[in-house]
């Protein structure tokens, strides 16, 4: 068997395999696909919470500690050699053990790795195995206390050396940080400056108009204004009284009533709280999303924060009006829908309570879409309360499907580097 020396020539570029992480009380499951990768030539170390896998040009990152070489030999299938090596850090989100009972297989149709590891606590569950983002993040990242965004080392380093230091100032990114004239917006009000130079896409994605020059109070001046003026009577009235179609659509079930309802039926079984992820599954093209963003941290004061979380309410709600008045199809309204009806993505708005943020979702469901009925207003309420019970892996499904809609219309992807990105990265590692 070969061993492979981990020394990477310059140049040379290393793929992110496809992985996906399963479990059952004893063993902890990595599942990695590298087609085309030489079954001959491949490494795994792992010890502890840390894991490490090369087989050229596949690399999946990193591992400190004492770890295990496994070896392909065609005859023979895998053997494990026991050895030491120190690296930078996949981490897991509990320890795993080298006792002997550790196994590996290759599957050569379909050119895949199951490598089962044991637990070091038998009967452990390990939680956010399904958060790919996260996993791959190195541990400083997933460690940060406070959530301004880290821009360079230096500002990592110096986050972590003032980890007491109460982070009560709005921190924001150097090379996003605003003029005396420019107001800030975006996922935590991190970013300015933005729309000044995308002004051609400007009306195609907000209605506010120079956001840059526009203090947040006076952008709810304005929205507040021209809602009012949308509002149209005989509209409403009409859907209020010949609302069949409404009622056909109030009927519909999207995937989180079966997801939470499994939930709740099992919590009233054991009378304890289960991790969303045995009810919310990512498919392999979600897995792939989330693998493709760039890991970032987040330190936000507590203001910003709370402005994320009442943004992500916001956006949710818009998300299950169009989910359900399509019934689950996408089509070339479904950007306009989540965009209009979310006063965060559509007018930049920073809330400040959860009733600013019911009244708004209210007003535009009335103002602005074909179905304007109270009823489905409550209704997108009820939805946002059970994705938002089944935890924070339902939050990143829904995040991941807005992402990819808006990545699919142009200009809207706009709205996905000034939010959704930053929310599918965030939602993974917040608490």
């Amino acid at each position: 068997a070969t061993q492979a020396v981990f020394a990477f020539p310059p140049g040379f570029i290393m793929i992110t395999p496809a992985f996906e992480l399963t479990q059952d009380p004893d063993f902890l499951t990595v599942k990695i696909r590298v087609p085309y990768a030489r079954a001959s030539e491949f490494d795994i170390y792992f010890e502890g919470e840390d894991f490490k896998f090369y087989a050229k040009p596949y690399f999946l990152r990193q591992v400190v500690g004492k770890s295990v070489f496994f070896s392909w030999e065609e005859s023979r299938g895998i053997e494990l050699h026991g050895f030491h090596y120190r690296e930078d850090e996949l981490t897991f989100p509990g320890r795993i053990v080298e006792d002997g009972r550790e196994k590996a297989s290759y599957n050569t149709d379909e050119g895949t790795f199951t490598i089962q590891l044991p637990k070091e606590v038998p009967g452990q569950y390990f939680e956010g195995l399904n958060m790919l983002t996260s996993l791959l993040a190195p541990k400083k990242s997933r460690s940060a206390k406070p959530l301004v965004e880290e821009m360079d080392t230096a500002a990592s380093a110096e986050a972590e050396n003032e980890e007491g230091l109460e982070w009560e100032m709005e921190q924001i990114p150097y090379e996003e940080s605003p003029s005396p004239l420019q107001h800030p917006y975006g996922f935590g009000n991190l970013r300015s400056g933005v729309f000044q130079r995308l002004q051609d896409e400007l009306s195609d994605v907000i209605d506010i108009k120079d956001p840059d020059q526009t203090p947040a109070e006076e952008r709810r001046r304005k929205r507040l204004a021209s809602e009012a003026a949308k509002f149209e009577p005989d509209h409403y009235l009409a859907d209020f009284f010949e609302d069949e179609a409404i009622k056909h659509l109030l009927k519909y079930k999207p995937w989180w009533i079966d997801a939470h309802k499994k939930m709740t039926a099992l919590q009233g079984e054991s009378h304890q709280e289960h991790d969303s992820p045995a009810f919310v599954v990512f498919c392999e093209e979600e897995r792939e999303q989330m693998r493709k963003f760039t890991n970032k941290s987040y330190l936000l004061d507590k203001r910003s924060r709370r402005h994320v979380y009442l943004g992500l309410i916001d956006i949710l709600l818009a998300y299950c009006y169009e989910i359900r008045v399509n019934e689950g199809d996408k089509n070339v309204e479904s950007s306009w829908n989540i965009r209009k009806l979310s006063a965060t993505l559509c007018w930049l708005e920073s809330f400040s309570s959860i009733h600013d943020v019911l009244v708004s979702f209210g007003r535009r469901v009335l103002c602005y879409p074909l179905y304007r009925h109270f009823e489905l207003v409550t209704r997108a309420f009820n939805d946002t309360v059970m994705i938002l019970q089944l935890g924070k892996a339902a939050v990143l499904k829904c995040l991941l499907d807005i992402h990819k809609i808006f990545m699919e219309s142009d200009p809207a992807y706009i709205l996905n580097d000034l939010f959704i990105t930053d929310y599918c990265i965030w939602i993974q590692k917040v608490k």
